[in-house]
């Protein structure tokens, strides 16, 4: 059973689909502790409510953003967390945290990536006019939504969708297979060759 810390600053919806795929039993795997950059963050309050541990990190008081990612990493070793997963968390990951999870840890974004990488991926792909849009699980590397990719699902772009409506049926994938993604690597069976990542079906 694996050890999972996650990162979220806002609602925390990605971490509730983890936290319930955890508890009933399709991750062999917990969510051991959440971290946040928010103190008001509800993603805490859930955390709080499942009984993990919630902690508010606050940037404002680290000499940096090495210092705080540093923070970071120490905060989840304490933990002996396995894998850390990112939940609608809205900072870049620097090199000491990469440095201490290489390998071991996942984002999910809201555009099929290449596609629309970094914030507002949904009004990105309104206004380019796509006819799918969807979700991807990637590794997390040093370039922004660049990692190798884990998992993804299409979401048609409809003749009125909206910003709110289009990520509102996004979301939906995104509960979906995040836990999975998780589930997989959970298992064993997720390996990197390169930029691919095979060991999926």
């Amino acid at each position: 059973m694996i050890r999972i810390g996650v990162l979220a600053s806002g609602r925390g919806s990605n971490l509730q689909a983890l936290l319930d795929a955890c508890g009933e039993g399709r991750i062999d795997g917990e969510v051991a502790v959440v971290l946040s950059d928010k103190a008001d963050a509800y993603a805490l309050e859930r955390a709080r409510q499942a009984g993990v541990a919630a902690i508010f990190l606050d940037p404002a008081t680290y000499g940096g953003r090495n210092a705080y990612n540093m923070a970071l990493a120490e905060t989840l070793k304490a933990r002996a967390i396995d894998l850390v997963c990112l939940a609608g968390y809205m900072r870049i990951v620097r090199k000491p945290l990469l440095e201490a999870y290489p390998g071991r840890m996942l984002n999910i974004h809201p555009s099929l990536l290449p596609a629309f990488p970094g914030l507002d991926a949904q009004a990105q792909a309104l206004a380019h006019g796509v006819k799918v849009a969807g979700c991807t699980v990637h590794f997390v590397t040093e370039g922004m939504d660049e990692g190798p990719i884990v998992m993804q699902a299409a979401v048609p772009v409809l003749e009125d969708d909206t910003v709110a409506s289009l990520s509102e049926r996004i979301l939906v994938e995104e509960h979906r297979i995040y836990p999975e993604a998780v589930r997989l690597f959970a298992s064993g069976q997720l390996r990197l060759e390169g930029r691919r990542v095979l060991g999926l079906y």
